[in-house]
């Protein structure tokens, strides 16, 4: 299990960084964008809309990343007055609601990626097929829903002193 969840933990990464490349190639065209239109008064009408296009499955990408590096808001002065066994407990709480959340997302994306793909629709002004923005939507969202129930297993069938945070120290090498 232990394996795994490093395997994932290194996923998680690399779609992080995927995220991050999508963010510079945004932030060059849209540089262009408006070099374009203040300097050259030649607005281009692409810059909006694949900017928009490409933010939607940034904004996935880093979903797991963000689970990996315990990086989602907690209200800590619960769980630090708890014991380590009821802390285990609400652990495995937030992590099933994760689960139903980003499952029901995950679900929906791969309706969307689906519909989009056999209706062969397409975005208004550059024409590129839809399903190319909700695949690696779909892709993240059945990651992180994979990558979550894999913790919250790890969270039940280890016991206390076994839990350990998974999250690898990018200090150190591995």
């Amino acid at each position: 299990m232990r394996a795994l969840l490093r395997v994932f933990d290194r996923l998680a990464l690399w779609l992080a960084i995927i995220g991050a490349l999508i963010i510079v190639v945004q932030m060059f065209w849209i540089s262009y964008g408006v070099f374009m239109r203040y300097v050259l008064s030649n607005p281009d009408g692409t810059v909006t809309e694949a900017t928009a296009l490409l933010l939607f499955p940034t904004a996935f990408l880093g979903l797991a990343f963000a689970l990996r590096d315990n990086a989602y808001p907690k209200v800590t002065f619960l769980l630090n007055v708890l014991k380590p066994r009821a802390q285990r407990w609400l652990e495995a709480l937030n992590l099933l609601l994760i689960i139903l959340v980003a499952g029901f997302f995950a679900v929906a994306a791969v309706q969307a990626t689906i519909g989009s793909f056999r209706s062969g629709s397409a975005s208004e002004i550059l024409q590129w097929p839809r399903y190319l923005f909700w695949t690696p939507a779909t892709i993240s969202l059945l990651f992180f829903t994979t990558y979550a129930t894999l913790k919250l297993v790890d969270i039940l069938t280890s016991r206390p002193d076994e839990t350990v945070n998974t999250t690898a120290d990018l200090s150190k090498p591995q």
